[in-house]
């Protein structure tokens, strides 16, 4: 587990990095693509999902959900991705929607920072690698 202090202009200046964000876009993607065939099915997508348990837990809490539920919002995920309604997420889509979710926690945060615990796994974390490149900016001054 990493513990890291962000706020949203941490996070919007790894967004606006377009070198820095489309790596992290790239490496996601690829380890999300399970089959390299250069698009996300439902299933990988919703593997990705299942593995950050935001469904499945209440606070850090687990919680007993209905699996009919948790399907629906897999689902209303996945819609969410696919923006040509071709049944596949691609890159473009993928990179495009992670970027908006990033912009939107960012506008929530504003300038008050916060301390966050991520986990420090093997799963890429877009707010960690944020943290990261905001540290690595205050290292090279």
């Amino acid at each position: 587990m990493v513990v890291v202090i962000i706020d949203g202009s941490t996070i919007l200046s790894f967004v606006n990095n377009e070198t820095q964000f489309q790596k992290s876009i790239e490496e996601a993607f690829a380890s999300l693509d399970l089959d390299n065939d250069g698009v996300l099915s439902r299933s990988e997508l919703r593997r990705a999902s299942e593995s950050l348990r935001l469904i499945e837990t209440h606070l850090g809490v687990d919680v007993s959900t209905p699996a009919e539920e948790v399907a629906k919002v897999h689902d209303a995920v996945f819609e969410k991705f696919d923006c040509d309604k071709s049944g596949t997420v691609d890159r473009k889509e993928f990179g495009n929607e992670m970027r908006n979710i990033l912009v939107a926690i960012a506008d929530g945060l504003g300038f008050c920072p916060i301390q966050m615990a991520l986990e420090d796994e093997d799963k890429i974390s877009f707010l960690k690698l944020a943290a990261d490149f905001e540290g690595s900016k205050v290292f090279a001054a």
